[in-house]
């Protein structure tokens, strides 16, 4: 259920990087038409065919994008957090959502209605170049989570969906439970389970009660597929600096930038199923890996 904050408890213009990188000018044209609502683990923002009235710029929360099949299955095409904004249908007219907007990790945002923005986009060009910037790293993110959905195992797309959604929370732990990944990722949980098992295994990532904590982020950087890195280079490319997203352990945009990129670093195919034969192995208490 979305929570309507009274105007004079607002917090301070900038937690979401998209305004916060906006002039004092800018800022003070639109804050009186933003209004800041919280959001529950797993609340439903859109469901496909609704209008989208409003559009959020995501603080703390984490918004996941999802298209959904007529026999109810679904993977997840977007990840939208304080880098972001949902709702473009809103920005380009009188539209409806063509996908499920579900909240994937619980917190605020502020949201506008859809007509003072395009208002403001067609005014003035500050806000418009951020959104339009922002609109074709949305693209090239939806795109790559096609690709990688099609070629990359479960443990390679389980590695790029906890650093993605690190990057965009503050600290090294999640809220999601196993079953939300598997819905996100179009996969049966039982592959998830199994994926999560060998990185706890592995001292990469810890888990209990829907929430999961990365212990070591370089191991999960390592056996992830391309696509992470491949993702993060775009958004710096397409983003201002300011604006794209960086990883919890960089301290600064420039040193993002010059630093080389892990993929060279990323542990191949072949390891991964070495690594979940070995705790399969394990767990049946069969083999020479057995304890």
């Amino acid at each position: 259920m979305q929570i309507t904050f009274p105007l004079n408890a607002r917090p301070v213009l900038g937690q979401n990087q998209l305004l916060a990188s906006l002039s004092s000018e800018a800022k003070r044209r639109i804050v009186p038409s933003l209004e800041r609502v919280s959001f529950a683990l797993g609340e439903v923002v859109y469901e496909a065919g609704d209008a989208e009235r409003f559009v959020y710029f995501p603080n703390d929360c984490i918004l996941s994008l999802l298209y959904v099949m007529e026999n109810g299955k679904s993977t997840e095409i977007s990840v939208i957090g304080n880098d972001g904004i949902l709702g473009t249908t809103a920005l380009l007219g009188e539209g409806l959502s063509w996908s499920q907007a579900v909240v994937q990790n619980a917190g605020s945002a502020y949201r506008m209605p859809g007509p003072v923005l395009q208002e403001e986009l067609h005014r003035h060009s500050e806000l418009r170049w951020l959104t339009l910037r922002y609109m074709q790293s949305a693209m090239a993110q939806t795109a790559q989570v096609a690709a990688c959905n099609r070629h990359h195992s479960i443990a390679q797309q389980l590695c790029r969906k906890l650093l993605f959604s690190l990057d965009r929370v503050a600290g090294d732990e999640l809220t999601l439970t196993q079953e939300v990944i598997a819905n996100t990722l179009g996969v049966r949980r039982e592959g998830v389970t199994e994926a999560a098992g060998m990185l706890r295994e592995m001292g990469a990532i810890d888990y209990r009660r829907g929430r999961i904590k990365v212990l070591d982020r370089a191991r999960l950087e390592q056996l992830s597929c391309e696509c992470y890195a491949a993702l993060n280079s775009e958004s710096k490319r397409i983003l201002p600096c300011e604006i794209a997203p960086a990883a919890a352990h960089e301290s600064s945009c420039a040193t993002a930038r010059s630093r080389p990129s892990s993929a060279g670093s990323r542990l191949p195919e072949s390891t991964l199923l070495s690594y979940s034969q070995a705790a399969r192995l394990r767990r049946t208490g069969t083999g020479p890996v057995a304890r």
